[in-house]
């Protein structure tokens, strides 16, 4: 079988685990500092905080930004549903910007349109989380000046986009945005099998995600309302949650770390021969963004709505496991209770209907992907 995504996990990843399984710590040890400065290293962040998912990356981040009830919180319709719901579970409401139907991401005319809109309706949003969908950024200078001209602040979803670049800057290094979230789940760029991490440039915010990923707990007598008892005290500050990394997956972490280029380097080389490869059938190949380096963590084709079950079902028929992603969170039953409705946001409806992930990973040959390719050929012909 030929998924459309796989970890890729070498004889020294899995001697980096279980060094740790040697060690004196399975958590809360030295790993998980080590991996966070790798993140730091790969994006140019000033500050990463490790944690054990991507979604509790993206809740922690709501929570450090004071997101809370009477708060608007807008995002993509085109992302995995985690990411309306860490927003909604701080009490905020959530609201969707369409994506440019070329490059699946959030469109900055349509958030231009919304801000402009909530701004006459005196309920501006107190953050905007676009999303890197397939591991291309979103044009974060459109969204970045937009949210400084109307005093929004940004989260990046970047779950898809470790290693990618938006211009000069990688991804990560917050330029345009006040935090930046990245996945390790096993179908990412590198995995920690689990696993998140939050980056941010502001000291204060990163350690107060610190604080927020185990219980809201400090240590640092100098936070403390009164001397500590002794060397054991620590206070809590305010309501946190366990999000913490174990040292395994951060071990795991910070090995795959040292091949972070080589797989986006494979990532765009196989999506390149995606693009020669796919030039003369009846499909749309992702476009690209300008000035921006994808890491490719999904290559997207799109094929005629009519067609498109056909088309997935013979390559799952062919042991090809491809998939789609995302259907949009706004389609989805919870969220139509809460207000949303069929034809709210065309651009990606439509894309919905016309995408399926093809495999893409670093470990694809290209006789698997010329296999891919052949059998697309059969599905549309």
């Amino acid at each position: 079988m030929i998924p459309y995504g796989r970890q890729d996990i070498t004889e020294a990843d899995i001697a980096a685990v279980t060094d740790v399984l040697r060690s004196d710590f399975l958590t809360q040890g030295p790993q998980v500092p080590l991996f966070e400065a790798a993140i730091v290293a790969a994006t140019g962040a000033g500050h990463a905080v490790a944690v054990n998912s991507a979604t509790s990356a993206l809740h922690i981040a709501c929570l450090a930004l004071d997101l809370g009830p009477g708060d608007l919180f807008l995002t993509a319709p085109n992302t995995f549903v985690a990411t309306a719901n860490v927003a909604h579970l701080c009490g905020a409401d959530v609201d969707f910007v369409d994506i440019d139907p070329e490059t699946f991401n959030m469109c900055p005319v349509a958030l231009a349109a919304k801000l402009a809109t909530a701004q006459a309706a005196g309920r501006l949003p107190k953050i905007i989380a676009p999303v890197h969908m397939c591991g291309q950024s979103c044009d974060m200078a459109a969204i970045g000046a937009l949210a400084r001209r109307y005093g929004v602040r940004v989260i990046e979803d970047a779950s898809h986009a470790i290693g990618g670049r938006f211009g000069d800057y990688p991804v990560g290094a917050c330029e345009h945005s006040d935090i930046c979230v990245f996945s390790f789940h096993p179908v990412k760029i590198v995995t920690t099998a689990e696993g998140g991490a939050a980056a941010t440039n502001d000291p204060a915010l990163a350690a107060r995600l610190e604080r927020l990923r185990s219980h809201g707990i400090t240590r640092d007598p100098a936070l403390m309302t009164h001397e500590p008892d002794g060397a054991w005290y620590y206070q809590q500050l305010e309501l946190g949650l366990n999000y913490r990394m174990t040292e395994l997956q951060a071990a795991l972490g910070t090995s795959q770390m040292q091949r972070l280029e080589a797989f986006v380097v494979r990532r765009n080389a196989l999506a390149d021969r995606y693009d020669r490869l796919l030039v003369d059938l009846p499909l749309q190949r992702p476009g690209r963004l300008a000035g921006v380096l994808s890491s490719f963590h999904l290559y997207v084709i799109r094929v005629a709505a009519v067609r498109r079950r056909a088309v997935f079902d013979h390559l799952r028929s062919k042991d090809i496991l491809a998939n789609v992603h995302y259907i949009p969170v706004h389609t989805q039953p919870y969220w139509q209770g809460h207000g949303f409705a069929l034809g709210d946001f065309p651009a990606s409806e439509t894309y919905y209907a016309q995408a399926i992930s093809i495999p893409l990973y670093a470990g694809l040959t290209d006789d698997q992907q010329d296999f891919v390719v052949a059998t697309l050929s059969e599905a549309l012909g």
